[in-house]
């Protein structure tokens, strides 16, 4: 499908600057903006996202609507998308990109294709697109084609078939990995700080984990102000992996990580302006509640 016109929903973090590559490639980049925070506004405007003023303009215009956003969103977004796609009775193809479980995309397929539009499973492995850094959008379901003249454009397109669930399964499968193991490193480095052994544990994994560590020293500062976005994330791989038969109770404590530590002042840092590892495991421990 030779594309014209992308929409974006929403340009926050990730789909502001995958709105950047898709404008900088010649392509139109629209979003809209009605309730979004001035944040958002901000980064639409500094992409050169131009901005329309309701979903059925934008389901009109656009040859393909991405959903980029928080995976707790990301359902109700849908159902909105899928009223403006029935009420102006097009086939708008709409690409769910979101951190959900391949249940949750189901549920979405079902809503886009009963409102008669096309439905495209979609997940994001990779950070925002940057020189000589791609981000790779997973593919699939049977309209997985039209996001093809996408790939190269600043981003890659990785398409898994025809089946809705492979892409959206493959994210819950890699971030399993990626965002488990951090909060798992942020809850054992917690754990060390209540019972008093932080310079025991340092000393220890400095000599027989040196290479962990150094990342855990670098990582996990960075964390904090994305972390309330990661505990719906953890929730879609806690039901991802219920639904295949094992236990969901590892990201359900992943989510609880997470939880916690988006409830201290840590959040407010900004990129480049970081505490160290101690200090921040030091703030998390501190707001663990006493009759824990």
């Amino acid at each position: 499908m030779k594309l014209r016109t992308v929409a974006i929903l929403s340009p926050g973090d990730m789909g502001h600057a995958v709105g950047r590559v898709l404008s900088d490639s010649g392509l139109d980049i629209i979003t809209c903006l009605k309730d979004r925070s001035e944040h958002t506004r901000q980064l639409a405007q500094k992409a050169g996202i131009g901005d329309v003023p309701n979903l059925t303009d934008l389901v009109t215009k656009a040859d393909l609507v991405l959903s980029i956003l928080v995976p707790s969103h990301a359902l109700a977004v849908a159902r909105q998308v899928a009223k403006a796609i029935r009420t102006t009775r097009t086939n708008a193809v709409y690409a769910d990109c979101n951190a959900v479980s391949p249940q949750t995309a189901g549920t979405m397929e079902k809503l886009i294709s009963s409102a008669g539009g096309r439905f495209i499973d979609g997940s994001i492995i990779g950070g925002p697109p940057k020189p000589n850094a791609s981000p790779r959008f997973y593919v699939s379901g049977q309209h997985a084609d039209e996001m093809s003249d996408l790939d190269g454009r600043g981003i890659m397109i990785r398409d898994l078939g025809n089946k809705v669930g492979r892409a959206s399964g493959i994210k819950m499968c890699y971030a399993a990995l990626t965002k488990g193991t951090s909060a798992l490193q942020y809850a054992l480095l917690t754990v060390a700080e209540r019972l008093g052994l932080t310079d025991e544990l340092h000393e220890e994994l400095m000599f027989s984990q040196a290479g962990v560590y150094r990342h855990m020293e670098t990582h996990l500062p960075t964390i904090p102000s994305k972390a309330l976005r990661w505990v719906g994330e953890m929730e879609e791989i806690s039901s991802t992996f219920e639904n295949s038969g094992l236990s969901p109770h590892f990201h359900k404590g992943a989510a609880e990580m997470y939880d916690l530590i988006s409830q201290t002042a840590l959040t407010g840092e900004l990129d480049g302006n970081h505490p160290t590892l101690r200090n921040t495991i030091s703030t998390v421990a501190d707001t663990v509640s006493p009759e824990n």
